[in-house]
């Protein structure tokens, strides 16, 4: 308990003082710990201390550490592509959604929500980068997929998320996340109420928070190195 505790204060305490320095309250900024290829006592340990907020990208993986944590309140964030053979066990299965990319996905996602559960969060991934092998709607797509998705009763857009291009250059990488932002100020104009941007992880995290990222995605810093998989 020692370890997750001082691993969570660390990155807290990162979150926090980035929050500092802009003058913003550490509140505006959510952690989502990603808790893919992590065992389900990782999960509930960090639960114990007050994480609630969890993310993964592979469906078997994460609806089998559900079940064994069925009874914990938690919040399941998926985040990993989409595939339209999975999107029914997504709707039922998790809270978030992050990583929406097609027209196909919403209507999927919109139809496959049980009506027992609120509506789905949804983030729009965006190719901010325009990167030809990553997932991600590009940017010139973005506005008509939130149209679609305010046109879908069982989902709520909750706002955009972004992977920025592997670079040591600090510039770009400001650059990319003030892409993002810009884009979700446009799509505000637009009538779309947003209140998350999905930037930033354990290496740029206080970059993330300083360019107005509302959600920060961490994984190793907060459960140690990923468990090899069988």
């Amino acid at each position: 308990m020692n370890m997750h505790l001082e691993r969570l204060q660390k990155v807290r305490s990162r979150i926090d003082s980035a929050c500092r320095e802009r003058g913003r309250d550490p509140a505006s900024v959510q952690l989502l710990a990603v808790s893919k290829q992590q065992d389900a006592n990782a999960i509930r340990a960090l639960h114990a201390l007050g994480q609630v907020d969890f993310g993964e990208n592979r469906l078997q993986e994460a609806v089998e550490k559900q079940s064994i944590l069925k009874d914990l309140d938690l919040f399941w964030h998926f985040i990993g592509p989409v595939q339209s053979n999975k999107t029914r066990d997504i709707a039922a299965h998790f809270d978030w959604v992050q990583s929406v990319d097609r027209e196909k996905i919403l209507r999927r996602l919109n139809e496959q929500r049980p009506a027992h559960l609120p509506p789905l969060n949804i983030c729009l991934q965006v190719n901010i980068d325009h990167e030809p092998q990553k997932a991600g709607a590009p940017v010139r797509q973005v506005a008509a997929l939130a149209r679609s998705a305010s046109e879908c009763p069982r989902l709520r857009l909750r706002g955009l998320m972004c992977i920025p291009a592997l670079t040591e250059d600090e510039a770009r990488t400001r650059g990319s996340f003030d892409a993002l932002v810009a884009l979700a100020r446009s799509l505000r104009k637009d009538g779309h109420r947003l209140d998350t941007l999905s930037m930033g992880m354990s290496g740029d995290l206080e970059l993330a928070v300083a360019c107005g990222s509302t959600l920060v995605r961490v994984g190793t810093d907060l459960f140690g190195p990923r468990q090899a998989r069988a």
